[in-house]
Order: structure tokens, then sequence, then C-alpha cells
């Protein structure tokens, strides 16, 4: 089975144990605030802009904190890909539409290879005079500037005002309402509202998770002390440093922009690395793995290229 139809699955599985809670009036929370009875983990997000609401430190705010940032810190932004509700209403979203736009994530080996064209290859980029790689590395985070304001927002209202059109709270309070409503008859404008506000986030703000999620630059900037599930290339068996063949087709298929092979071109850092796992499962030579810890790698010369140009020993 591919990966992406587990993470599917993964998504879905976390959306109907929530659900179940709901109906079963268990208490098990959501996945922004997921937990049992006096326990729970809150988002990361919502527990920072509550404390700073308050002005003050709020014990149970604070321990679900610390404990996110250190799974953040282990697995990265694997809740993006895994467990996020998001990219779950998005691909519902692309199934609906009489044209669905094609993510990068879900291309075939084909159809990469077709978008080569629009993008500098191997032999044309270099890692200073290329235009187009200078424009995405001076690109700036929009995410970033969202997030601060979020956070300045529930200063100065004193109120976590980014959790009133979280895609994700709202999420759960579509299922919340829409059970209301045939369970108990509880019929209000919320339940027109709410979803409403959500089907707008998923259609117009298409580039939500990349462009607008606060908490997903929230956890890019903790990614940056991860160092499990990283992507990591044997050169030994890896197109271009074997064959001196053009491929970059793990930095094709990446959703969230990077390039495995040079990093150094990629419109992102490896901090965004969400752990998908598309760019292991598109290398043609299976020269790609996420190991648990990382691996040292040797250095390898790379064949000639096309152009008949010198052989590089490329440091990895």
């Amino acid at each position: 089975m591919k990966t992406a139809n587990i993470r599917i699955i993964t998504a879905l599985a976390a959306v109907v144990l929530i659900t179940i809670g709901f109906v079963t009036n268990i208490g098990i929370g959501t996945v922004s605030a997921i937990g049992w009875l006096d326990i729970s983990i809150l988002c990361p997000l919502g527990a920072l802009s509550t404390m700073l609401a308050s002005k003050m430190l709020v014990p149970r705010a604070l321990i679900a904190l610390i404990i996110v940032v250190v799974l953040i810190v282990l697995v990265g932004k694997a809740f993006c890909a895994w467990i996020c509700p998001v990219p779950l209403l998005q691909r519902i979203r692309g199934f609906l539409s009489k044209n669905p736009a094609k993510q990068t994530a879900s291309l075939s080996a084909s159809e990469t290879k077709a978008l080569k064209s629009s993008s500098c290859s191997t032999a044309e980029c270099s890692t200073t005079d290329c235009s187009s790689c200078a424009e995405k590395r001076g690109t700036i985070d929009s995410r970033h500037f969202i997030l601060g304001g979020s956070l300045l927002s529930a200063v100065i209202f004193g109120f976590p005002v980014f959790c009133l059109v979280c895609p994700i709270g709202l999420t759960f309070a579509s299922i919340l309402l829409v059970i209301r409503l045939f369970g108990g008859g509880d019929m209000t404008w919320s339940i027109i509202v709410v979803p409403l506000l959500l089907a707008v986030e998923v259609i117009f703000f298409r580039k939500w998770c990349s462009k607008l999620c606060p908490l997903s630059a929230f956890m890019s900037i903790l990614g940056k002390l991860n160092r499990t599930f990283r992507p990591t290339i044997n050169d030994k068996t890896c197109l271009e440093t074997a064959q001196g063949t053009d491929c970059g087709l793990c930095g094709q298929v990446c959703p969230e922009g990077i390039d495995p092979r040079h990093p150094e071109r990629s419109a992102s850092s490896m901090c965004e690395c969400s752990k998908c796992r598309e760019c292991v499962e598109v290398c043609p030579t299976k020269a790609l793995k996420m190991p648990l810890l990382p691996i040292a790698r040797s250095k390898v010369t790379a064949p000639p290229g096309k152009d008949g140009g010198e052989r590089q020993e490329l440091s990895t």
C-alpha cells in the first residue's frame, strides 16, 4: 500500500476516533486538545495563545506546550502529513471538483518528468547565479507573519483569536454540530456558519498549509532541532551521482518544496519536512531512505554530465 493511502487512513482514523468520542461522550477531546479526563495535550499555538491572552502561566497549558515541543523535536512536522485533517479535506475538494488540480505530492514519475521543463535542472542551475533558485530562497514566509499576528492578537484581545478560524478546530466543531443537530435537534446558526467558514478556507485558500498556517510555522521553527526520519540519499545508487543522469524527482514531488538531492536549491529548508515519504517512494532506484537516526554518508565522485563536463566530487 502506498504511503499516501496510509496517511489518508491515519488522518481519517483520527477523525473517526474523535467522532466516536463525541457520540459516546467519553471525553477524549479533539486533535487540538486530545486527552482523557483532566489530562490533555493542547495545540501548542492554542496553549501559547491562551497564556498570552490571560497574561499568566497556566500549568496545564504549559505542561501541554512542553510535551508538544518535545514531540516536534522528535518527529518534526509529522503531524502535518499524518494527522492533520486539512490535507484530507483538500483531497476531498479535489475529488469533488470537475477539474481537480493535481497536487505535487500525488504526481506520478512520468508526470513529474513532464514538469521538469518548468524548473531548473542540475546542469542548468548553480547555487549562485540561478535566478529561479535565488527567487525561491528570497521568498518571505508569510506563515511566520501570521504566527506573530496570532500571538499578538491574543495579547491585545485577551483571547486566542486564531482558534476561532483554525481549520483544524473548525473541522471538529462542524462534526460536533452535526451530531448535536441529528442527536438532539440543536439547530443554531453555527451549523451553517462554521462549516461554511471551513469550506471557504479549504476551497479559496488552497495553499493554506504552505502560505498561511501559523501552526505549521511554529512547528517548522522547532523542526530545526529535529534530526530523526530525515531524507537520506545513497549516492552509490542515486541516478545523479552514480550515473550522472539528471533526475530531480524527489524534489519535484515534495509537498513542502524541499529538494533532498540539492537542499541549497530548495524553496524550503529541511526543517519543513513532514515525513510524508513521497520522495522515498518516487525514487526510481530506491536511493532515498528515512532512517530513524542520521546516517553518515561518504563522498562519491559523480560521472560526467550530459554536457561532458568534468567529474565533480560530491560531499554528502
